[in-house]
This record gives structure tokens, sequence and C-alpha cells, in this order.
């Protein structure tokens, strides 16, 4: 059946592969050599459009904060604390707009950034120190990524409800692994990283690793084949199918690289609070999922921007600064943040439609 025009467009390399019979397409280099120019998720006037509107929105906000507590929210410390608090849910919104990317969705991820942050604090992984917690964070983040992505990938569950099963697994885990306790970090080699005395030209270790894992997301997103099948997927799984892509490894690789985000977010979370709980990650699959739509991901599947996921990080820590400096109750941050995403979600349905006309 052919494809309407408008959903070519915005298909990506799976659109252009699904126009043509399916002994000519071969391979994932033969989508990318037949998607439209503008389609891929880091170009497009559109895409630039988008991510200038949310800078707009940041810059709206720096204001915000600069005219109503000037000195607290210009504050150097401040300022720090906004990257830092921000690292921490971005790393876990990297991994998800790839998984969103590829149509899927992960509520899983605060309840792995739960687990391995209590596993990686236990005594018994304490005691080999640094390297120890760090490598139990992410192989933990990795093993839950595993598990989410066998059954999704081979084993035929929804996306949906495959995650929220390893959510509510993971929390209970958590919680039994700590038996409702508070556990506290005593290897100084981790605590050091979040004291000034380790900020690299003013800026704390936890904001380099969010742009090292920032800059590492945008590259394999726009300028690897892994990127172009995650889009291919993404856009229409039968078409990429057909261009030579193993779809059910696509996806498994795609979860496994969710929890290794998670692994990581989970270890930047230990330095900045020195402990381990079972609360912690708690609401982050939503941040990460909003943070992720209104940067112009689209929750369908097809087209991924992590410049735009980072934007919407930065926006929503951005927010929580401004409200906790003013004193301001929570539920109305949480009516500030719903109503944001309304209006970014909108500004972007208007601009994909005037970019189509």
């Amino acid at each position: 059946m052919k494809q309407p025009a408008s959903e070519a467009r915005q298909g990506g390399p799976d659109a252009a592969a699904a126009s043509q019979p399916p002994s000519t397409v071969t391979s994932a280099d033969t989508v990318k050599d037949q998607e439209p120019k503008g389609s891929r998720p880091s170009s497009g006037l559109r895409l630039d459009v988008r991510n200038l509107s949310l800078l707009g929105v940041l810059l709206a906000l720096v204001v915000v904060g600069g005219i109503t507590k000037p000195e607290q929210f210009l504050d150097t410390n401040n300022l720090q604390l906004i990257l830092t608090q921000a690292s921490v849910i971005g790393v876990v919104t990297v991994g998800m707009t790839f998984v969103i990317t590829s149509g899927g969705i992960d509520l899983s991820v605060g309840a792995i950034v739960a687990l391995a942050s209590v596993w990686a604090t236990t005594l018994a992984t304490q005691e080999f120190g640094f390297i120890g917690i760090l490598f139990t964070a992410m192989v933990v983040g990795l093993a839950c990524g595993l598990v989410n992505g066998l059954l999704i990938a081979y084993g035929g569950m929804v996306p949906f409800i495959a995650t929220l099963a390893m959510l509510a697994s993971a929390r209970g885990l958590a919680l039994q692994i700590t038996d409702g306790k508070t556990q506290i970090v005593t290897v100084n080699s981790v605590l050091d990283l979040g004291i000034p005395d380790s900020y690299v030209l003013g800026i704390p270790p936890l904001v380099l690793v969010f742009a090292a894992v920032t800059v590492v997301g945008w590259l394999v997103l726009n300028r690897t084949t892994f990127g172009r099948r995650t889009v291919a997927v993404g856009g229409n799984a039968e078409a990429a199918r057909l261009a030579g892509i193993d779809v059910r490894r696509q996806r498994l690789y795609l979860y496994l690289l969710s929890g290794l985000c998670c692994g990581i977010a989970a270890f930047l979370l230990i330095i900045l609070a020195g402990s381990g709980q079972n609360t912690n990650g708690n609401l982050y699959e939503l941040d990460a999922i909003a943070a992720a739509i209104i940067g112009g991901t689209l929750l369908s599947g097809g087209r991924g921007t992590i410049v735009g996921s980072v934007l919407g990080v930065l926006v929503f820590t951005t927010i929580t600064n401004i409200f906790a400096l003013n004193n301001l109750q929570s539920d109305v941050q949480q009516i500030a943040k719903g109503a944001i995403i309304v209006a970014a979600v909108l500004v972007q349905r208007r601009t994909l439609r005037n970019g189509e006309s």
C-alpha cells in the first residue's frame, strides 16, 4: 500500500524504504541514501525552530529568576546547583530519547535508578571502593535494561506493560535491600566528587559527565548507523525489517542503552546525595518523558532530538529552582510544568503544520 505524502515526509528512512519493493531494499545504508533531505532528527528548519523556542523559554525563565530573586538565583553556587540537579535526570533523558525515538517507552527508569543506587551502596559493595560502586551501578542498570529488552523484543510484550512490571519489581527489590533505611556512603573518593574542590574550572564533575553523555548520545543518534536504524524502527518497523534491519535486536540494544544511562545516573545521584535510598529516582520516568516530548521527540517514534531533550531538562530544572527560591508550593510547580508541556506541544504541532504547508 502506498503511504500518504505527509507520512512519507515524516517517516524518515523507513518511509523511503517502504516505497521500494522488498527485493531492492537490502540494508540500512540503502535507507540512508534514499531518505529525503531534512528528515533526520538532527537537521531541518522545524527542529531548529523547536530548539530555538525552548532556548527562548529557558532564557525567559532566567530573566524571571533574575528579577524575582536576583541575588540568590544569579549566584554562582545556585547556577551550579541547577546544572548539577539537571545532570542526573538529564542522563536518564538521553536514554529515554533513544527509546521513544524507536517507538517504545520505558516507565521503569526511576525504579532502576533507585535499585542501582541502593545496590551500589551496600556495605559489601562499598568495600570495593570507587570502582566497586560505579561498576555495580552500571551492571544493575544494564541487567534491568536487558530484562526489559528481552521481554519486549523477544517476548513480544508491550513496552508499557513490560517496563511497568520492571518498575514495580525494581522498587520492591530496592525496598527489600534497604529495609526502608538510608545507606550512607563512606567511600571518600566518591564523596569528594561532590565538593567544590573537585570542580574543573568551576564546573562540577557531574555536569561534565552529563555533557559527555549528551555529546556521545547526539553523535550516536545523528552520525551512526545505529541512530539511523533507531529512527527507522520508530518510523515504520516493517519497512525497517524489509531494509535488512534486525528490529528485535535493535530494540534490545535500545533498552540496554536506557538501562546503562540509568546506572550512570544512579552513580551521579550517589555522589550528589552521598547515600542510597529506595525512594531515589521518584517520578524520573515522567520527567524524562516530558523533557523528551517538549524537546521535539515524537511519542509515536520516528523522530528524536538529543539537544531538544537536554533543553527540556534544563527548563524543568530551572522552573523547580525558581519556585523553590520563591517559596512556592510544589503543587503550583506541577501546574506550571503541565502548562509548559501543553504549550510546548501546541507550538510544535503548529510549527509542524506550517512546515508541511
